[in-house]
């Protein structure tokens, strides 16, 4: 099943896809020029000179980690959406803040896609859990479950006995969301005696998925198991398909992607197959992105892929290119370690190491302190962690000089192995 395209877009000869976007990226631009962030980007640029990856190429990067100072001068979305506020159909709030926009569109988000990779069908029913708190992730679920015909349960996160006994007793043979949060919902049905191998599919993103984790899924019973690579602001970006029941190599793009692989911190394009941070140009009438850095880090493959699916691919998610690392399906910024250090006038010297395996991630706050520090500071500290990154983090005391000069405000120490 997950070989079956979703429609001709992802079957047609690369040369014509490539012709296509190219073509439509005058338009693009003359639609991002109306909005008054991007009028003050690109100005002085003609967007009827944009019609070739070396122009795009011309043009000014605009980073993720920029965002929030970029709403902060002109909110709530930095001037960047073409569609006024009050049209859009939800406004999100992601941690930092972050605000992000969702205008009325069919499968805005294009959710379609990766689900009917992972085996959605029309007079299916999944398990959506994914937040609906806030953030996006679960509306993008949404409306590409709506697109495809598939029912949902809308479970969000938590509740993990309710959520085995919906499984069991509603029967949805996919399962939508974290892979530590599935592996949690197995291991209590497995407790409890549940059935629920109903559930066959699963689409998992927001978190490493690594091949140990991806086959103990298959060994209880999940057959095809898929991530997706997708972010709050972008939506889909790129996600795993299968052949014949063989899982392909890397990740296809979307259809509405126009992606570069540039040097982190330029927006220099490297070589074909080198690392680097993925930029995307994304074709959106309401939130249009052009050279959109997203600080994580992938590489092209090289090699063609076999199947169906025609699209150019990426190695998948690399690591991040800044310092923005996501905890438990969070992102958290070097300016909230900023932001909690500045609360705690004791602190000298503060770096948030996050440690730990799958599905146990471990986040602790290492702060250097002149004085022998009691219980009540680091009681004090942790709440500051708790409100600023809305995670719970230990707290570490160290002596002054003992954290490297680097520079460095978050360390990914985790073992994805």
């Amino acid at each position: 099943m997950t070989s079956i395209p979703f429609d001709a877009l992802e079957t047609r000869a690369p040369e014509e896809r490539e012709r296509d976007l190219l073509a439509r990226l005058p338009g693009l631009i003359a639609r991002a020029k109306a909005a008054p962030g991007w009028a003050r980007i690109l100005d002085g640029v003609d967007p009827a000179t944009i019609t070739s990856r070396a122009a795009l190429a011309a043009l000014p990067v605009t980073r993720k980690s920029d965002l929030k100072a970029l709403q902060a001068e002109l909110p709530p979305f930095g001037g960047l959406n073409a569609t006024p506020v009050k049209a859009l159909a939800h406004v999100f709030m992601s941690p930092g803040p972050i605000f992000d926009p969702e205008g009325r569109g069919a499968d805005w988000w294009r959710f379609a896609r990766p689900l009917y990779a992972a085996g959605v069908r029309a007079g299916g029913l999944l398990q959506n859990c994914f937040s609906y708190h806030f953030t996006p992730a679960a509306f993008m679920v949404e409306s590409g479950a709506s697109r495809i015909g598939c029912g949902v349960i809308p479970a969000g996160t938590g509740q993990t006995e309710m959520q085995v006994e919906a499984m069991a007793a509603l029967r949805p043979d996919t399962y939508v969301g974290t892979p530590s949060f599935l592996r949690i919902i197995i291991d209590k049905a497995k407790e409890t005696g549940a059935d629920i191998s109903s559930l066959r599919n699963a689409m998992l993103g927001a978190e490493a998925l690594p091949e140990s984790l991806r086959t103990w899924f298959r060994q209880n019973g999940v057959a095809n198991v898929i991530q997706t690579y997708a972010s709050a602001d972008i939506g889909s970006i790129a996600y795993e398909t299968a052949n014949n029941g063989v899982l392909d190599p890397g990740m296809v793009l979307d259809e509405e992607v126009l992606l570069e692989i540039v040097r982190p911190g330029s927006g220099e394009p490297v070589a074909p197959g080198d690392i680097g941070e993925v930029v995307v140009t994304l074709f959106n009438a309401d939130y249009p992105l052009i050279r959109f850095a997203t600080g994580d880090l992938s590489a092209l493959l090289l090699d063609p892929v076999s199947g169906p699916r025609t699209n150019s691919r990426i190695k998948g998610w690399l690591g991040r290119a800044d310092q923005t690392t996501k905890v438990r399906a969070m992102f958290v910024h070097p300016s909230q370690v900023q932001n909690i250090v500045r609360r705690h006038p004791e602190i000298g010297k503060a770096r948030l190491v996050v440690s730990g395996q799958m599905a146990n991630d471990l986040m602790t706050l290492h702060c250097e302190v002149q004085d022998t520090p009691d219980p009540a500071l680091a009681a004090a500290i942790g709440a500051s962690i708790r409100e600023v990154t809305k995670l719970r983090g230990e707290v570490a005391f160290v002596a002054p000089g003992t954290l490297l000069d680097d520079g460095k405000l978050i360390e990914d120490a985790r073992d994805y192995s």
